[in-house]
Parts: structure tokens; sequence; C-alpha cells
């Protein structure tokens, strides 16, 4: 039950960004042998009953007792060698923070990095003014993270048991955060509730804001100019994709290094330039030894730099974050920073970087590629774009159905992002594009999959179903190429890397289809379009090709009840002797040699083989189960 309760402490103060973000923060229960805590890389909003670390409280304690250390790498060892021991059972790495909440002997430690609190510890006279609003509290001067911080704590705590006669509930640290004790989920609730309302109004009284800074629209001329190119220019030297960019309107970016939480995740510095071109970049590394993850153009645009969307998100919100704190220590005597040399121990700390990577995930093949799909909202868009998103492309899901689009994104991973679009209206294809511009920087992947089917005889067929065929499958295919390509050249040209326009075609772009032939005739064209993009863009390092699957007869070109192409066929009578809907079907498996209509996953291997093979452009690949053989 108590694990329960823990659980739902540790989601109720991860889910709110005003207490922690980037997975930080950690929390604990512990009974009287075992320490349950949060494992390092789990955030808080995501944790389970089953993800706490059963800990030998014995053990964890025992590390108080270790001799001093000729060097701090030996005692870390040790201490983290320690932790291991002290693990009852298999598991992720408890958080490096466990020892801190074994020190507390309340059954409940919750441990957050609030921007209000950290406004205080990050302030030159912090300590002072929290004497003043917290004098039951324990303040403790900034210590380097892990056991030496720990060790530190254990001291303090110590001479506060003398001096008070109990141990400290509410213990901050200096440009960190604090820890909550307390022996019930609600007093721990009432507990924040204080802090939180005292330091409100001691900044009112000081005339300082304390709301969440939330940046205006960016600078759209700006945002197109740069962040395709800072896809590039921001990529660490191991790294083998590009960034992913995502932009804001202006904002000051914190001036230094705050908290461990910042530096691990958006670095102590960014870069600050009115115009951030690549040898701005080059120095910039060249004096940081990293690449920024951080760039403000003052007044136009953030820009905020990570391995994919959610690493980048993850920036953003971190510097949005820190923007936050260094206004409200104005409040709190003006900003005070780590120095250079509790910067640099974060930066080579062993520990956080496992944390970082643990939070970012596994790599996966298109991890870190950015993956549109139009028409992604259903059928066999739907289905590529979740085959993209399971081997790690942030998926750009852009249909018709707004709505349907946000749905399926949802289903997509947190880099999945749902756009409206009309392919065949010029307007909406260039919205879309800086749509995305500004969400993720650029396009490595556009999947041209939006299309529509209308069949009838040549000799009675509507003008106006004609042009709509052809505006969506043939005009589309264009507009989309148009636009996305313009900012993958200017992308490409910047990370030395290619990108791939891929459009959906048909096995009717093969052959001809009786009753079909507005289809068929835009799929031909299509790929006529394919061949002559691809002859062209080739400078650009745009690679353009085709897949033309089978009929994928489970989807709803095929099987809507109303206005598929079942339906359609049928009443066209382009199937001989075929009475019912059943019957067309049938005679469609029986053209294929596979006997079986074309799957997505199909259709999104063919893909995957165009963007990763490095010497083929303005082909067409079938995927027709044998129907269909290319000469």
């Amino acid at each position: 039950m108590s694990l329960q309760i823990i659980a739902q402490l540790s989601n109720r103060f991860g889910a709110d960004p005003a207490y922690v973000l980037a997975g930080g923060g950690n929390t604990s229960f512990k009974d009287e042998k075992f320490l349950y805590v949060k494992p390092s890389g789990i955030s808080l909003a995501a944790i389970k009953e089953c993800d706490f670390v059963k800990m030998d409280r014995e053990i964890v304690r025992s590390c108080f007792a270790l001799p001093e250390f000729s060097c701090s790498a030996e005692r870390e060892a040790k201490v983290k060698s320690l932790m291991a021991f002290a693990m009852v059972g298999d598991g992720l790495r408890p958080s490096v923070e466990a020892p801190m909440h074994e020190i507390m002997p309340f059954t409940y430690v919750v441990h957050t990095h609030p921007a209000l609190v950290n406004g205080m510890t990050c302030g030159n006279d912090g300590k002072n003014i929290c004497k003043e609003l917290f004098p039951e509290a324990l303040w403790v001067d900034y210590c380097d993270p892990g056991f030496i911080l720990a060790k530190v704590v254990f001291d303090r705590c110590e001479e506060y048991k003398k001096a008070f006669a109990k141990d400290p509930q509410v213990i901050f640290l200096q440009n960190h955060g604090v820890f909550v004790g307390a022996d019930t989920a609600e007093e721990i609730e009432a507990i924040y509730n204080d802090i939180m309302a005292k330091l409100a109004a001691f900044c009112q009284s000081k005339s300082v804001d304390t709301a969440a800074i939330v940046p205006g629209e960016a600078d759209l001329e700006t945002v197109m100019q740069y962040a395709p190119q800072l896809r590039g220019f921001l990529r660490e030297k191991d790294q083998t994709k590009p960034v992913t960019v995502t932009t804001s309107g202006g904002f000051s970016i914190p001036r230094g290094p705050l908290t461990p939480d910042h530096l691990v995740y958006a670095k102590a510095f960014g870069l600050i330039s009115e115009a951030p071109e690549k040898a701005d970049v080059d120095k910039f590394i060249a004096d940081h030894s990293y690449a920024p993850r951080m760039v403000e153009i003052p007044g136009k645009a953030v820009f905020c730099a990570g391995k994919n969307r959610a690493g980048a998100a993850t920036v953003q919100a971190l510097a949005l974050n820190g923007a936050l704190i260094e206004k409200i220590a104005a409040a709190f005597g003006g900003v005070h920073y780590l120095t250079d040399a509790q910067r640099e121990f974060i930066e080579n700390w062993e520990v956080e970087s496992y944390r970082a990577k643990v939070a970012s995930g596994s790599a996966t093949g298109l991890t870190g590629l950015v993956a549109v799909v139009t028409g992604g909202a259903q059928g066999f868009g739907y289905g590529i774009a979740e085959s993209l998103a399971v081997l790690g492309a942030d998926i750009v899901v852009a249909d018709m159905n707004a709505e349907g689009a946000a749905k399926a994104a949802a289903t997509l991973g947190a880099g999945a992002r749902g756009f409206a679009v009309n392919v065949a209206d010029e307007a909406s294809v260039e919205k879309l594009v800086q749509d995305i511009v500004k969400e993720y920087g650029g396009v490595d992947l556009l999947v041209s999959n939006a299309g529509v089917a209308r069949a009838g005889s040549v000799k009675s067929f509507a003008m106006k179903d004609w042009e709509f065929v052809t505006n969506v499958n043939y005009n589309g295919f264009f507009l989309c190429t148009k636009y996305f390509a313009q900012v993958m050249s200017v992308q490409n040209k910047a990370t030395g890397l290619w990108s791939d326009i891929v459009q959906v075609n048909s096995k009717s772009g093969l052959a001809g289809s009786k009753n079909n032939g507005a289809y068929a005739g835009s799929k031909f064209g299509g790929l006529g379009l394919v061949q002559s993009f691809a002859l062209e863009l080739v400078s650009d390092s745009i690679k353009v090709n085709a897949v033309c699957p089978g009929n994928f007869l489970d989807g709803p070109l095929w099987s809507d009840p109303e206005r598929g192409l079942f339906v359609q066929y049928l009443a066209a009578g382009k199937v001989p002797g075929a009475k019912t809907v059943a019957d067309v079907r049938r005679h469609y498996e029986s053209l294929v040699p596979m006997n079986r209509g074309c799957f997505p996953a199909d259709v999104a291997k063919a893909i995957v083989y165009a963007v990763e093979q490095q010497y083929e452009t303005g082909q067409a690949i079938a995927v027709t189960g044998g129907q269909i053989m290319l000469n």
C-alpha cells in the first residue's frame, strides 16, 4: 500500500513542471528494513510501483561509516559498489541520491527542483532569506553531487538534531533543489504547499513575477533561415545524424550554470548571436569543448537542439526553466552561478551521463530522423508511420483530417506531431513545411503518401472527379516536393548528409488499370515526376524514389463500405461476374502470386531500404507480391 502511495506522490509531482523537468527529482518509501527508491533514468511522472529499487537500509547506511579516501574517484567507486550490493534483486541503477533518502528517517521523501525554490537556492542572498522564511529548514551550501554531498548532508543533519532535538523535514540544497520528508502523503503535500506559498508571497513583496515564461511566436524568416542549418552546425563530432532543433519566440536564455539538471540536459552556456553561422558555432565549440544546445537570436528566436524531438523539447524546457530561475533570483539578491570547478565536475561525472543516457532511450535504425507521412492518419499512411516510429523516427502525421492526424500522432511516441494539410493546396503545403521547421528544424524523410481514387469508364467519367484525383495524387506530390526540397537542400548543405523523398505510388503506376484511368494516369505521371525530380535534386543531396505497392485490400481505400474501391469496382462492373463486394475482393487476391493483399509493413520495409541505400535515385520499387514484375 505504501509503495502505491509513493508512486502516486511521484506521479503527482512528476507531472507538474512547476516541480520537476526532464525526469529530474526522486522519491522514496522506507519501512523498518528496506528503502524503496526511484531508479536513475525513470521519470517521476511515469514511475510505477514495480519500478522502485529495493535496497537494504543497513547496507545503505554503512556508507556513512566509510573511511576517508585519497581521491573522489576512489570514493565514488566504493560507494557505487556498495549501493549495488545493497540492492535486493535486479533492476536499474538506484538514484545517486539514495543515501540522501536514507538520511531522512521519514516514511516518504520527495525531492524536487521547483523553479520557485531554485530562485532562492540560486540567489546570492538565498541562504539568509531562507533562514527568515523557513527557520526550521536545513540549508546546505553547494556541494558536488554524489556521495560527498550525502556525507555533507549527513553531518549537517547530525548537527541539526543536536540543535533542535529532531530531524529536519525540509532540506534546501544550494543551486539544486529541496528534500521534503514526512510520514504521510498529506503532510508531504502540506509542506510543499507551504514552501511554495511563502516563496510566492516573498517574491510578490519584491515585485518579482514568478509566472512561467511563455515566449511568443518566433520570427518566421529567422526560423526558416537558421533552423535547417543549425541541424548540422550543432551536431557533436560523434553524431552521424542531424540534431533536431525546436524553436520558440525570443527570451533570455540562462547566462550561466545554475543546477546539475541544467548542466546535464542544456549545458552550462548557450550561443547568443544576431546571426549564428557555422564560424560562430565552431568558435563556441573551440571555447567550450561541446556544441551549444541553446542558440538565442535576441528578440527573434531561441533554438534548442537534441538528438530527437523529445531531447530538443527537454532542452527547451530547461532553457525556459533556467530563464525563470534567473528572473526569480532577482528577489533573492541576484543570480548565484556554479563555479567553473563545480560545473566541470558535473560535466565529467559518469553518473549524470548515465542518467541522461537512460532518459534518452535506446537508439534504433532511424533514431534522430524526422519523417513526414502525408495522408498518415489512417490506412497505408498510418501503417507506414507506425513502422517508421518503431524504428525510432520522429513522425509528423500530415493529413486533411486534423483531428485524425493528432490522434494518430498520439500513438506514435513522444516525438510525433499531427498537422493539418491539403496537399493539393499550395498555401497549405507551405504552412505545413513552416510548422515542421519550427518544431523539428527540418525533415529527413518525406513519404508522399496522400492519395485518392475514383473509378469509372472513360466514356462517362466526370471532369470534377478527374481533376480531384489529379490534384491530390499528381499536383500534391509536386507541391510537397517543391516546398520540402527547399528546406532539405539548406539542411543537407549544413549537415553533409542526404535526405529522402519517397512517393507511395502504386502497381497502377507500372501497368494500366481498366476503368481506373484517372488513378493510373496520376500514378504513371507520378513516376515521371520521381525520375525528373531525382535528376534535379541529386545535386542537393536529396534522393527521390517511389514504392509501388500492390493492393492494400484491408485499408479504407479499398474496404470503405460507402466509397471504397470494392464498392466502386462492383458498381462499375470492373470484375466480370462479380455480384458482391466479397467476389471483387476474391478476384483481386487471386491475381497475386502470394495470394494476399499488400500490408503497410511491406511498404515500410521498402521505404526504409530506399532511405538506407546510398546508390539509387529515381527508382520505382515494386511491392506487389509478384503481381507486377519489372523488366
